[in-house]
């Protein structure tokens, strides 16, 4: 019988390409160690203090950010930051006493990483991309376990610390096919093609604009559209709109379930969780990888797919002009839809997030 109560801190975020991948693993590790307790660290002023706690955890802010590219000016006061917050992130550690410490990427990741450590607490990575940023190649030497959705991942981590996991989705896009007919009624569509548009939770300007030029074009083809657009562009989006029949605008969709069980085809960026997500909802899937990351990673990420035929990519400088062309060509080939489709499926890990807290748990010692 098991007589200590585990305790994990669960670090990390910035986007829903974090948190709610860390989410899932948090209650992975609760259904296999029922009483678990786990602490979330997070940066201050990033989406995760206000996702955290709708989840029912609790959540502790460090006052970190990254370099900023567009004015340098901004990072004089960045190594003052990650001073104070590997010093708070240490004082929290001293305080919660975990038995073990997980990143998953974020600005609040690296200092708390660092700060367990040093404080000889059992760490573990779960590095999402195919090509590991900065911070994580670094703590990689240090860490104790690294869990990778990608192979060939040895050329940036020590071979011995790696766990292939997949990345964590949220567990309701499973059996889509179930759903569609609902979903369908929940975003009042008919049973025509829809096209589904996603930048992920904090939207795309590239792919906003792309199906703002192509919106005659994929009304004009009979093309119904659920629209992600991030919070910046949804007024103008909403306006748009109204112009056009069939056209449904979120800012941000609550029920991604429903939105893939009734879409056909989906454009999407390239985030690491987006791709394991579209793996498992197994639609055909036109990429446009953000040229705004660290290292390009999301080009990396979408060009391991499409070498699968698994995927179409457009690059982010030709979409706001192409996407709309790509999607009706696409709509129009039953064939190659079939293919993407049944490609990207093979690539599905379903289990990931209790692959991880398998890992996490046995890191524990506990």
């Amino acid at each position: 019988m098991l007589s200590q109560q585990l305790k994990i801190i669960i670090s990390g975020g910035g986007t829903g390409g974090h948190i709610f991948p860390a989410i899932a693993i948090a209650r992975a590790v609760e259904k296999m160690r029922p009483g678990t307790e786990i602490l979330f660290v997070g940066a201050i002023g990033r989406m995760e203090m206000e996702k955290v706690p709708a989840a029912g955890y609790s959540i502790q802010g460090l006052e970190i950010a990254g370099i900023s590219r567009s004015n340098m000016l901004k990072n004089i006061s960045l190594p003052t930051k990650v001073l104070k917050s590997v010093s708070k992130a240490k004082e929290i550690i001293s305080e919660f006493n975990p038995d073990a410490i997980v990143g998953v990427g974020g600005y609040a990741s690296g200092p708390t990483l660092w700060a367990a450590i040093r404080k000889h607490i059992p760490t573990l990575i779960q590095e999402q991309n195919s090509y590991p940023g900065i911070t994580n190649k670094v703590l990689g030497k240090r860490v104790n376990k690294i869990c990778v959705a990608y192979p060939g991942m040895d050329k940036y981590f020590p071979a011995n610390k790696l766990i292939m996991t997949g990345n964590p989705v949220r567990q309701d896009i499973n059996d889509l096919a179930t759903k569609r007919n609902e979903a369908k009624e929940y975003f009042k569509l008919n049973a025509g093609t829809t096209l589904l548009v996603i930048g992920g939770s904090l939207g795309a300007r590239t792919i906003n604009l792309g199906i703002k030029n192509a919106l005659q074009l994929l009304i004009g083809n009979n093309i119904q559209v659920i629209w992600q657009t991030g919070k910046t562009f949804y007024s103008e989006a909403v306006g748009l709109a109204k112009e056009y029949p069939n056209i449904r605008v979120y800012d941000f969709i609550a029920k991604m379930d429903y939105a893939y069980a009734a879409s056909d085809v989906v454009i999407s960026r390239a985030g690491a969780i987006s791709l394991a997500e579209l793996c498992i909802a197994g639609k055909p899937v036109l990429l446009v990888p953000s040229p705004n990351v660290t290292d390009d990673h999301q080009t990396k990420n979408a060009n391991s797919l499409a070498d699968r035929d698994a995927a179409i990519v457009i690059k982010d400088d030709v979409a706001v002009k192409q996407l709309g062309t790509k999607v009706i060509e696409l709509v129009s080939d039953t064939n190659l839809q079939n293919l993407l489709s049944e490609n990207i499926k093979t690539l599905a890990i379903t289990d990931s997030a209790n692959r991880i807290a398998k890992e996490i748990i046995e890191l524990s010692g506990k």
